[in-house]
């Protein structure tokens, strides 16, 4: 089997291939060019699309080169793929906006210092915004069956559950189908990687590329990655784990890896650090503390950098002192309407992904703290008197969770 292949399942990257012998004797023969798209929904990636980056990290370092597709086209439309509802359209300036800042995050991911590997950027509104609709219908439709399409998850859950699904959206796996075949053509791509719920759009461009120029393309894709308590990486937009220290502080980032899941610490150092698999082996019986400090180190030292990553590490261990101050925090500002409201309403804008009943429940078994002492009553007020002399207060939520909240 190719070495990239093998590393690529070793690490858990592997769910489908559409013709495996066939790309690993590819592989074995030559470097390759090979895409994932991502759309540009968002000012910044976060860490559900963290494993597609670390597959293009895996190709560069066994000597391919890696296409990163920022959807400027598609991002106008909307993937219907694991969506319960149509996707809220974005003006030009703001998805523009999007892209320059997504950019950045590859810029740290992707070395670019070699200029055989160095990735190669392109923008899918390039072609998508000059298609000429019957030309299209005519030389690309004909090969796509509404009968196959409607086959495919990302269209047949949607209208299993009877939600709305617009003609745009039923568009979006043509117009992906167009794109591999657009880069197979113009940047002599071969491969398109994707999450599994890609699998459907990515077979269609293998086949659109084999039908109308007869060139071999192949299709790669991954496993969704859902946490062990079942939620899926990085998908909600509450407490979203953003790659940009912009959106989310190095130390922030830090604490998301440190308070992974037990059951998840390996398989993440598997996956999200570039850590030698046998090095993972040697020290998988370690304390399991110490192997998630590893784990965050490693992650945040690869988007951050290992200053940042021992910064991180060492302001952790001050705050969790029982009398820590927390002082170093990241600072989070605070408006007077949501100070003026209870612990509750506090609690759950400061940190968005704990459901209210939850903050009553931590209340009730003594687990929130302000400047270290206990919070019991739910309708407690933090009062603008607590900030006059330091001018924050540190909000402590369980025993890894702490905020500096500043007025």
């Amino acid at each position: 089997m190719n070495n990239f292949l093998k590393e690529f399942k070793d690490r858990g990257y592997f769910y489908q291939c559409t013709n495996e012998i066939e790309l690993s004797n590819l592989l074995n023969k030559e470097s390759i060019n090979a895409y994932i798209g991502f759309d540009s929904t968002a000012p910044s990636l976060h860490v559900g699309s963290l494993l597609q980056i670390m597959c293009l990290r895996l190709l560069q370092k066994h000597g391919h080169r890696p296409i990163v597709l920022l959807g400027g086209g598609t991002t106008r439309i909307g993937d219907p793929s694991g969506k319960e509802e149509t996707r809220k359209i974005l003006s030009e300036k703001k998805i523009e906006s999007n892209i320059n800042n997504i950019k950045k995050v590859f810029k740290i991911f992707l070395k670019t210092n070699n200029p055989k590997l160095k990735p190669i950027f392109v923008n899918n509104f390039k072609w998508l915004s000059k298609l000429n609709y019957i030309n299209f219908l005519r030389d690309i439709g004909r090969h796509f069956t509404i009968n196959k399409m409607l086959t495919f998850d990302s269209v047949k859950l949607r209208l299993e559950r009877e939600q709305s699904l617009s003609y745009m959206e039923f568009n979006y796996m043509i117009l992906q189908a167009f794109d591999f075949y657009e880069l197979n053509k113009s940047s002599n791509c071969n491969l398109q990687i994707g999450g599994s719920d890609q699998w459907g759009n990515i077979v269609n461009g293998v086949e659109l590329i084999k039908r109308e120029t007869g060139n071999h393309a192949y299709g790669l894709t991954t496993p969704l990655i859902t946490l062990a308590s079942g939620t899926k990486m990085g998908k909600t937009e509450k407490g979203a784990v953003w790659l940009d220290k912009e959106l989310l502080s190095p130390y922030h980032y830090w604490q998301f890896w440190r308070n992974t899941d037990d059951r998840d610490v390996l398989k993440f150092l598997r996956m999200f650090t570039d850590l030698h698999l046998d090095e993972i082996d040697n020290v998988k019986d370690k304390n399991i503390n110490e192997l998630k400090i590893l784990l965050a180190n490693n992650a945040t030292a690869m988007l951050h950098g290992k200053k940042e990553a021992e910064k991180s590490y060492k302001l952790a261990k001050n705050t969790f002192k029982e009398n820590s101050t927390g002082e170093n925090l990241p600072g989070i500002k605070i408006t007077n309407d949501i100070l003026s409201k209870n612990i509750v309403e506090l609690i759950s804008f400061v940190n968005k992904d704990i459901s209210k009943s939850e903050i009553r429940r931590l209340i009730k078994s003594n687990a929130v703290k302000i400047d270290n002492k206990n919070i019991h009553d739910e309708k407690y007020i933090v009062g603008k008197n607590l900030f006059s002399d330091k001018g924050y207060v540190k909000l402590s939520i369980g025993k890894k969770k702490h905020f500096k909240i500043i007025n």
